[in-house]
């Protein structure tokens, strides 16, 4: 093997690394030591913002493969050939926590996957949970700052336990229907390769002709879903706070995939206003027996990163990040994460954070977005602007491929809740979809959380379980004592 010596990251060879400059044998240390200036200042800022949300996870690459082209209803080119396997790199996550919390504390897991395609990277972001908290976005930061640490104690930072929590959620009865799935065992995993995931939004497909239809994804896995129950997941909280994220890379390692089919729920646009609920509506999900699920390709792990910082520390996802055939509907929440994710980034990372060998497309990036902090790039001539004569005209606009969606857009300019809410509805269906063991520890789950929360916010949060449905909010508010 050949030598390899120390060098600066200037690539001069350090003779000694042991020893600082100094006048004589005991000092002071010189300030013309570059050597050590360089690897200390580089130590002071070797840790990054992490992320507000979703900071603790863990990460994986693999491929996917479509069964079967979609091309009925999407023109997306990585969703056509069945004999392809697409690179892509996975990020699984809790939501609450920060980077050092325990992986197994009541929460919903994030479930972001990044499919690299000709067209360009495209990230589908979601949770292992249908539904969500909010409906609009402006919504996001109160709901964080209620879920996070407190401003003045910083307690708690990833548990639920607390009045300010339940006071968000009490108030905002939209949340219901995710506070049933995510109090039932759903809300503790027992794996990131043994739970589902959602896009949770609601997104566009839109085929060659121009033809439209709305679109839901699921991730079911391979080995079916199974989850720890509290007691459990609290006993590995303590033990082993790293239980999720070491079962993913051992399992990879031992040399097991780790394999989920991508199904997708289809609704004719026209049919929006057909329901008892608003399709767009990120709190409720789509019934089964009138949107089957419709299965369209695997989605195969098989090799861990081999640097967490590098790979999973720096992975930026974003809703945003499309290709041609997938579009974005109205629904506000997915609005607002279009510009969310990527910001964050911006600020975690800098403007060039997609030039990071994780987050880079496969594909060529040409365009003529300039300098900013960690530039890599490598560029020549005089021309960065388009349209210009003096390059040739190059970059120029790319072709438009198949017929281009035109829809139209009228209303008034306002702040409104949407009109369809019946947020109680689908909370009360999933209860009595319970098993009586899955019933008793939804109740159970509760109880040991609410038993914290002072008699007020209590008495909200049982209003709002019994419109859900009465005997779950009698059985809550019993051994409450309220």
């Amino acid at each position: 093997m050949k030598k390899r010596h120390l060098t600066t990251n200037q690539g001069v060879p350090v003779t000694d690394n042991q020893n600082s400059l100094t006048v004589g044998e005991r000092g002071p240390v010189l300030l013309q030591d570059v050597q050590f200036i360089e690897k200390m200042a580089h130590f002071d800022r070797e840790r990054i913002p992490e992320r507000v949300v979703h900071a603790k996870g863990a990460g994986a690459h693999g491929y996917f493969q479509v069964y079967k082209s979609m091309k009925p209803y999407t023109k997306a080119k990585f969703l056509q050939e069945p004999k392809k396997k697409l690179p892509v790199f996975v990020r699984f996550s809790t939501v609450v926590g920060g980077r050092g919390s325990a992986d197994t504390v009541r929460d919903p897991r994030g479930f972001a996957v990044k499919f690299y395609t000709e067209d360009g990277n495209y990230d589908l972001v979601g949770n292992n949970l249908p539904v969500f908290f909010i409906r609009d976005a402006i919504k996001f930061p109160d709901m964080v700052h209620a879920f996070k640490g407190a401003p003045d104690t910083n307690i708690p930072s990833a548990s639920s336990a607390h009045n300010r929590f339940w006071d968000f959620i009490s108030l905002t009865p939209e949340s219901t229907h995710m506070i049933i799935w995510l109090f039932s065992d759903r809300g503790t995993p027992k794996s990131y390769r043994m739970q589902e995931g959602f896009g949770v939004n609601t997104y566009v497909w839109v085929n060659a002709e121009g033809r439209a239809v709305y679109v839901k994804y699921h991730w079911k896995p391979k080995l079916g879903v199974q989850n720890l129950d509290r007691h459990e997941a609290t006993r590995l909280a303590g033990i082993d706070p790293d239980y999720l994220t070491r079962d993913l890379h051992d399992a990879i390692a031992k040399g097991e995939e780790v394999e989920y089919e991508l199904d997708v729920q289809l609704m004719d646009i026209a049919d929006e206003f057909k329901q008892n609920f608003d399709p767009l509506d990120p709190t409720k999900t789509w019934p089964e027996d009138k949107s089957p699920l419709m299965p369209v390709g695997k989605m195969v792990l098989n090799r861990n990163p081999e640097n967490f910082f590098a790979e999973v520390e720096q992975a930026a996802f974003c809703p945003a990040s499309i290709v041609p055939g997938i579009e974005f509907s109205a629904d506000k929440l997915l609005q607002g994460r279009t510009f969310s994710y990527a910001d964050t980034q911006r600020h975690r990372l800098g403007p060039n954070y997609l030039q990071l060998p994780i987050n880079r497309p496969i594909v060529p990036v040409d365009n003529n977005q300039r300098d900013g902090a960690m530039q890599i790039g490598q560029f020549s001539g005089s021309v960065n602007y388009e349209p210009n004569s003096l390059a040739g005209g190059m970059s120029k606009e790319a072709p438009e491929e198949g017929t281009p969606r035109v829809y139209q857009l009228e209303g008034e300019v306002t702040r409104r809740k949407i009109s369809i809410t019946n947020d109680f509805a689908q909370a009360r269906e999933r209860y009595r979809s319970f098993s009586k063991m899955d019933q008793e520890h939804l109740v159970d789950n509760l109880i040991a959380d609410l038993m914290h929360i002072d008699k007020p916010i209590q008495q909200r949060v049982i209003d709002n379980l019994t419109k859900a449905d009465p005997e779950l909010g009698r059985s809550v508010a019993g051994d409450l004592k309220l």
